[in-house]
């Protein structure tokens, strides 16, 4: 047992990443898979797009405030006891909210206790003209309830008509099951009209049988398909309920919104408080190295999160709430994970030496990316990073639902890109001296745009997942020549704060608008276009970095080691009296030329 416990660093450090490893867990529980909840309640994409965008603009700037007043006051245990404890209770507000529609997302267990959808997908209408007929004076009344129905492209079965001649009833039908949308294509050139098979006969039991007869065509605007799955998002967006009625806009809308404010309110500082706690204990013993591979946990636990939460909603969404949406059940297993995390949060090394240094660094952090071209090089190339990366968050899982994927499949899609990263992650000191941090930017920018470009072919459930190996480069080697560049740009003790900045206010920022603006793109044009037009942006913002980029001004920094060793070998002793003074000289230069660039 170590003579004084505080420092016990291998302690920290195994806390520290079973820590990363639950949160891991916990934020795969629910994160990836909210926008299909969201889905499930029956709002469109607009809607979706207006709460995830308040979502990354709360956790943008809400989490940085957060964690300075916790730094402040000394009370980062408490915050993270509280925020893991609030969690809880906030994320089961969201199972609280009323769909739009009490049918909606519902699934039917069949005996081999799998679920599948029982109601078509928000947003699309079907119309069926059910025509009945009834011939009196019929001698078989049983005929008619148990003969089959006849096939032409489909079978259908009504119950409970009680129509006149040729009196016909508009059903409309709301929702898509995933294993629905190949047959759905047929409907590109028949409408279901039905009609008895039997030629007469009382309705003793209450059902007739019909025949489905081919009638005009019904296609979305522009001669589309409607079954097609590439044109199904269309269909959803091209829908009334972006005009959302004011009884669901209350019903629903607004019970998610505050809901979602109020979860995002308490889970949002949870993972800077942990990372800025972690850090400085570490610091105080000079073992800030061993904390720099710690991120590798987090993206175990989140590999490990989104296919066991995927698994587990296939095999125990009928059993735990057959009354609402199949969606629950990841907030219940995020609300469990949440309960083991609190546990080892009580023992997570947070120092209790407070430090002698002013805690006013995000303005200073500002003021550096405003006087340094390159630092507002890489503002901007991580904001539209943010945007890009929100349309593929937010309805790339809506897409790939269209083509049929079950939720295992896009689990084990994320977890693809996650495991990618960190089987690269021993090739980074490698990739970013051969290629540069520019180049390494420029990779990863590219091979964004080549992902968005691709998932706007999509083609089938299982075609996402080999596009997905590409996300190590646009992703995970992308950020480390981003932090590279940013800690290398940063002055002494600054480097932690405007990478902060980087990832919280600028990415944040961008998610949040392209979350806006996604939501609004997908309801007007496709999930696809979208994709495309992201791509677009991508490739010209890659464009203008590598021209832009080497026409920077480059400043060296310092070494005074170097220089040291230099003086010590060029100068004799008879010379120090007169040449002593270079390093003030340096440094004057120095000051000079940093001067103009930041505002302290």
């Amino acid at each position: 047992m170590s003579a004084n416990p505080q420092w016990d660093i291998s302690r920290a450090l195994g806390v520290a990443k079973l820590f990363h490893l639950v949160c891991g867990v916990r934020d795969a529980s629910v994160t990836p898979f909210l926008t299909l909840y969201l889905r499930q309640l029956g709002l469109a994409a607009p809607w979706v797009g207006v709460l995830m965008g308040t979502k990354h603009l709360i956790a943008a700037f809400w989490a940085p405030f957060c964690a300075f007043l916790a730094e402040s006051y000394q009370k980062r245990r408490v915050l993270l006891i509280g925020s893991l404890l609030g969690s809880v209770g906030a994320s089961l507000l969201m199972v609280q909210v009323p769909p739009l529609d009490e049918d909606r997302g519902y699934r039917s267990c069949n005996g081999s206790h799998s679920v599948t959808p029982t109601v078509l997908p928000p947003e699309v209408a079907l119309t069926v003209n059910f025509t009945s007929a009834q011939e009196p004076g019929s001698n078989h009344p049983a005929e008619a309830s148990s003969l089959p129905a006849k096939r032409s492209t489909g079978i259908g079965v009504a119950s409970g008509f009680r129509k006149g001649p040729a009196e016909s009833v508009q059903e409309p039908f709301s929702h898509l099951p995933r294993n629905f949308v190949g047959s759905v294509e047929r409907a590109r050139t028949t409408s279901e009209v039905l009609h008895p098979l039997a030629s007469g006969g009382k309705d003793t039991s209450g059902e007739v049988a019909f025949k489905v007869v081919s009638t005009a065509p019904p296609l979305l605007a522009g001669g589309s398909a409607l079954g097609s799955p590439a044109n199904l998002s269309a269909a959803k967006g091209s829908s009334g309920t972006f005009g959302l009625s004011l009884e669901g806009f209350r019903r629903t809308f607004i019970p998610c919104l505050v809901s979602l404010v109020f979860w995002e309110l308490l889970t949002a500082p949870l993972e800077q408080v942990a990372d800025d706690s972690l850090f400085e204990y570490l610091d105080f013993v000079d073992a800030t190295d061993r904390y720099r591979n710690l991120w590798i946990w987090k993206l175990l636990g989140t590999s490990v999160g989104v296919c066991g939460i995927a698994a587990l909603v296939e095999q125990l969404a009928c059993f735990l709430k057959t009354s609402g949406p199949w969606g629950v059940v990841h907030f219940y297993g995020y609300s469990l994970v949440s309960t083991l995390a609190l546990l080892v949060s009580i023992v997570f090394p947070v120092p209790i030496c407070r430090r002698q240094e002013p805690s006013y660094k995000t303005v200073k952090a500002l003021s550096l990316v405003e006087g340094d071209p390159r630092l507002i090089l890489l503002a901007f190339t991580v904001f539209l990073i943010g945007a890009a990366t929100s349309t593929v968050q937010n309805f790339l899982f809506w897409h790939m639902e269209d083509h049929g994927s079950s939720e295992l499949v896009m689990g084990f899609s994320v977890a693809l890109g996650l495991l990618g990263e960190i089987l690269l992650h021993p090739f980074k000191t490698t990739l970013l001296r051969k290629l540069s941090r520019a180049g390494t930017v420029g990779l990863g920018l590219g091979c964004l745009s080549g992902q968005l470009l691709y998932y706007s072919f999509l083609w089938s459930w299982w075609s996402v997942l080999p596009v997905q190996i590409l996300s190590a480069v646009s992703n995970g080697a992308l950020w480390w020549a981003v932090g590279v560049s940013v800690e290398d740009l940063a002055p002494a003790g600054m480097e932690r704060p405007l990478s902060a900045m980087f990832r919280s206010h600028f990415y944040g920022g961008g998610a949040s608008l392209g979350s806006f603006v996604g939501g609004f793109m997908v309801r007007h044009f496709s999930q696809a276009v979208l994709y495309r037009a992201s791509c677009v942006v991508v490739l010209l913002w890659l464009a203008l970095f590598l021209s832009v980029q080497p026409r920077l001004p480059r400043e060296r920094k310092i070494s005074y080691s170097k220089l040291l060793v230099v003086e010590a070998s060029d100068t004799s002793d008879s010379e120090q009296g007169s040449e002593r003074d270079w390093i003030v000289k340096a440094s004057l230069g120095r000051s000079q030329r940093t001067g103009q660039n930041s505002a302290f």
